[in-house]
This record gives structure tokens, C-alpha cells and sequence, in this order.
């Protein structure tokens, strides 16, 4: 199963990587950083591995990501949206902006992952049965669409769980829209404070291994035991439950919609 990994050179992505890799499952890997890129690929030696480039801050490069995958292969079996920021540094303390203008942490964890899902969903579909799994996290707060960019009362937290909700709410509608037997589309908490590049410097102790989120991970992207499941929200490796806004028709729809516009993408047929 060939299998794109979005913020591969770090944590939990690297680490998915090594194990995917290890299992001979053909890798397009991303990530922000030239010579991480070029490093992660070098220690998976004997695997099959392609890199690409692109700051998911900016929805243009977003869009050539996705046209780079395209290029590098016909076929996509999984596609792992794992990249993104946490809730402190940087811009934890300050809102920012990505190159859109949209707030940092909804553009880098939730909008990016949402293009570049409509951009590659053609040769997703093309390659049924093909799976699509977003790392989320337990840590959720509910969208103010009255206040979707968060002017008011910032916080890094909150932008965080906000765009943990939002990837959650979207894998549930895109799930309800496509046909079990062409893509599944799953989302997960992998593991509390596994020991990443985010958590030390942000919380400084752990509590799960990294190993505990590449197992669940692992499991939704190529194991046999969840083929045909979709629509879900999983803790680790246990079905969970998510947010109620999550299970919100209207909600869904409306942040559908509004992510269409803040991306400038046509709905899908």
C-alpha cells in the first residue's frame, strides 16, 4: 500500500514512517524542512520513499504538495494527515496569521489537511479501496462560526483544540459522502504526550510512548482488522467518542462549507 505522510521528519510522523517503511509499504513522506526531508529518507534505506516539500501555512504551496504527490505516483492507498502545531510555541502566546490571512493554527492542523484531502481525493478514489486517517487529539473545543478565526479571546489552546474539532467534524461529513468501498476516513487521538518535539518543549514529561501512537496509527492506515470502518473517532486503538458538536449535522455542514470558501475549492461531485 504506497502511503503519503504529511510532517514526517519529526515525532510521531517520522516514527509512523519507520514502521510503514520497515513493513514494505512504498512512502511519499512531507515536511517543511529540506535537509529533515533529506535525513528521514536517508535512515529508511532499502525503502521505497519519495519526499516532498511544502509550509502548509501557505494554501498555495498546499496545492502544489498535492499536485507533487500526484506526479509521483497513479496510485494512493492511505494518506495520513498528521501534520500540524500545537498549543504553544510557536504562537502559542500570540494569535498569528498564515500567508492567507487565516488564524495559523485552524490554517496549518485543519485547512491545509482539508485541500490537499479534495486535491488528492480523484486518485484516492481511483485507487479503491483507500483509506484516509487524521491524527486529531482528544483535546476539543467546540467553533464559534460567529468567530471562526479567533479575534476574540485568543488563546493557543483553544486555536489547538479548535482545529482538532474541525479535522474530526470533516473526516465525519466527508465519511457520510463517499462510498464505504472507495475511501474510508477515520480520525484519532494516537496517544497522550508522547515524547515529540511539540510535547517536550511545551510540557516537559510524558505519559504514552511514541510507540503507543504509531501502533494506533499503524492500525487505521493499513491494518486489515478496520477495513471497511469509516466515519469514526478513535482514542489509541478504542472507539471513542468525540465532541457532541462533532455529531451535529447542521455544524457539519456549515463548517463544509465555510472550509470550501476559506480554501477556494469546488464541493465534490
Amino acid at each position: 500500500m504506497t502511503v503519503f505522510i504529511t510532517g514526517a521528519t519529526d515525532g510521531l510522523g517520522r516514527a509512523l514512517a519507520e514502521r510503514l517503511a520497515g513493513d514494505g509499504h512504498p512512502l511519499i513522506l512531507h515536511g517543511r524542512d529540506a535537509a529533515k526531508l533529506a535525513d528521514t529518507a536517508a535512515a529508511l534505506r532499502g525503502a521505497e520513499v519519495h519526499t516532498v516539500l511544502a509550509d502548509l501555512a501557505d494554501l498555495g504551496q498546499v496545492r502544489k504538495l498535492a499536485n507533487d504527490v500526484r506526479g509521483l505516483t497513479d496510485r494512493l492507498d492511505v494518506f495520513v494527515s498528521n501534520a500540524g502545531i500545537g498549543s504553544g510555541m510557536p504562537a502559542g502566546r500570540t494569535r498569528m496569521t498564515s500567508a492567507d490571512g487565516h488564524e495559523l493554527r485552524f490554517a496549518v492542523n485543519y485547512l491545509a489537511g482539508f485541500l490537499l484531502t479534495l486535491e488528492l481525493l480523484p486518485l484516492l478514489r481511483a485507487s479503491a479501496p483507500a483509506r484516509i486517517v487524521n491524527v486529531a487529539s482528544l483535546g476539543q473545543h467546540p467553533l464559534d462560526f460567529t468567530d471562526l478565526m479567533l479575534e476574540r479571546g485568543y488563546s493557543g489552546g483553544r486555536a489547538y483544540t479548535q482545529s482538532k474539532l474541525a479535522q474530526i467534524m470533516s473526516g465525519f461529513e466527508l465519511a457520510a459522502r463517499l462510498p464505504v468501498t472507495e475511501v474510508t476516513v477515520n480520525s484519532l487521538h494516537p496517544g497522550t504526550y508522547m515524547p515529540t518535539k511539540i510535547v517536550l518543549q511545551e510540557i516537559g514529561s510524558t505519559i504514552d510512548t511514541l510507540e503507543t501512537g504509531v501502533d494506533a496509527t499503524a492500525r487505521l492506515a493499513v491494518g486489515t482488522d478496520v477495513e471497511g470502518v469509516t466515519g469514526r473517532f478513535f482514542d489509541r486503538t478504542r472507539d471513542a467518542r468525540a465532541d457532541e458538536q462533532a455529531y451535529d449535522a447542521a455544524a457539519r455542514r456549515e463548517l463544509w462549507r465555510r472550509s470550501l470558501e476559506l480554501v477556494d475549492h469546488p464541493d465534490i461531485d
